[in-house]
């Protein structure tokens, strides 16, 4: 819009500095010839000359940059790279923002309430997600009309939905990536002559065996405030395996977490877990980003991890191939099932941006068939990603878990309304629960009473009874 307002403006004055100082002259037309098609104009020894029709002035580019806030992790190098080529096509810059994980959902709504929010952000999908942490009908853009739409995958592009409109874009690999499960180290594993773990009596016991030996068993950092939540509702399909229906009683406030002996079942394990020392001594300091480092060493057995994480330790540690690692599902309440997970990091457009169309050319960009390639193929923590028409890359130990362990239902934070939104706040409850100033009941009855909290500023009907 800029552009548009300063050439008229610029030539409209020009045209009055050459008409006051030259009188007599035909005034310039308002949309000169080009310079081909202009006749030189005839000399008349009785006549002054004719002023010269000033030369078209080019109006300055204006440099448009978009600015995107992202909490750490969601943007793969290859993205930057990505945004460096659009950046060459079309001379927009792309300003990411990063913050700590801890942080970023605090400065997302803040941001948000204030109509200050960069251009693009990112968020996790998930309904609930949409309408009560960023209340995307008002703050976010109506993407439902995107080329691409139509070649994301239906459960990804569902979990960017709100009441039949489109509204994040979705590029994740909602499998290798979105699956948290148990990587193992194979070769320890062998020496102490221990076996897969088909329940948890199973894994608590592996987990001494190991100990004995002076590994520490899992790597769990819980510093970052997101990663140790992942135990319980990754084990979703579990507690509806156990108890059917119960995603959908919880969201029609016909059950609570507090009354389900499941849940409390599982949260005792883990509390159980930490108290044996089976995540070690510095699990509370201990941060997400080691976590390659961690493995790699021998140090510990085991880290809660995504499918792709062997891929990554062999890029970083070449001497340490993925082979050396395995996968189960996390095993509290003897869990055999693979966590289906379909929502992920997306990005939306903010509503109150002044480059509304420029994001959406980025978004396009982004979502072309080759550039899809490019970032699947230059991102070690994906094996495929949740569009129609590529290349997946899946290595031999992914295809035997994916083959081994069945999918029934998804995670809870993707089933169940109002706990994805309150993850960081689980976090807490569960570091406390850790460090002893609340018990299992008590963590479960906060989400229960967080969920109620949000449930009715969603004026949810539910909550309403």
């Amino acid at each position: 819009m800029m552009k548009k307002l300063v050439f008229p403006l610029i030539f409209s004055l020009m045209m009055t500095l050459v008409l006051a100082g030259c009188a007599g002259s035909q005034p310039a037309p308002a949309e000169p010839a080009a310079p081909a098609e202009q006749a030189a104009p005839a000399q008349q020894p009785e006549e002054a000359p004719k002023a010269e029709a000033p030369a078209a002035v080019e109006p300055a580019q204006e440099k448009i940059t978009l600015t995107y806030m992202a909490s750490q992790d969601w943007i793969k190098d290859a993205e930057f790279e990505l945004a460096k080529k659009f950046e060459a096509e079309t001379g927009i810059h792309i300003d990411y923002q990063i913050l700590p994980a801890d942080q970023y959902f605090n400065v997302l709504k803040t941001k948000l309430n204030s109509g200050e929010a960069t251009d693009i952000f990112g968020g996790q999908s998930g309904k609930t997600d949409l309408k009560v942490q960023y209340d995307v009908e008002k703050n976010a853009v109506d993407l439902s009309g995107e080329e691409w739409v139509s070649r994301m995958d239906p459960n990804a592009l569902d979990q960017v939905s709100l009441n039949g409109k489109v509204y994040g874009a979705e590029i994740w690999d909602i499998v290798a990536s979105n699956y948290f499960i148990l990587t193992y180290n194979k070769k320890i594993f062998a020496d102490l002559g221990v076996e897969v773990p088909k329940s948890y009596d199973d894994f608590k016991a592996a987990c001494t065996t190991i100990m004995d030996a002076g590994i520490v068993p899992i790597y769990e950092p819980v510093s970052d405030g997101w990663h140790h939540v992942l135990w319980f509702p990754m084990i979703g399909p579990r507690f509806e395996e156990l108890n059917p229906g119960l995603a959908d009683k919880l969201n029609a406030n016909e059950a609570t977490f507090a009354a389900s002996e499941t849940m409390l079942t599982a949260i005792t394990q883990l509390q159980e877990l930490y108290g044996m020392g089976c995540f070690g001594d510095n699990a509370l300091s201990d941060t997400y980003t080691d976590t390659t480092k961690k493995l790699a060493s021998g140090e510990y057995a085991m880290s809660l991890t995504t499918l792709t994480a062997p891929v990554a330790i062999e890029s970083e540690y070449p001497d340490v191939p993925a082979d050396t690692f395995g996968f189960f599902p996390i095993p509290l309440v003897d869990n055999q099932l693979a966590p289906a997970h379909p929502a992920g990091p997306s990005k939306f457009i903010y509503s109150g941006s002044p480059h509304v169309a420029e994001a959406k050319q980025y978004l396009a960009f982004l979502m072309k068939p080759e550039n899809l390639q490019y970032l699947l193929d230059n991102s070690d923590d994906f094996a495929s990603l949740n569009f129609s028409g590529l290349k997946e890359k899946w290595n031999p130990a992914q295809q035997e878990f994916l083959k081994t362990y069945p999918t029934k239902t998804i995670v809870y934070q993707d089933a169940v309304n109002y706990v994805n939104p309150q993850w960081m706040d689980i976090g807490k409850d569960l570091t406390g629960m850790f460090s002893g100033s609340m018990t299992p009941a008590d963590v479960l009855t906060s989400i229960d009473q967080r969920r109620a909290e949000m449930a009715q500023t969603a004026s949810d009907p539910a909550w309403a009874k």
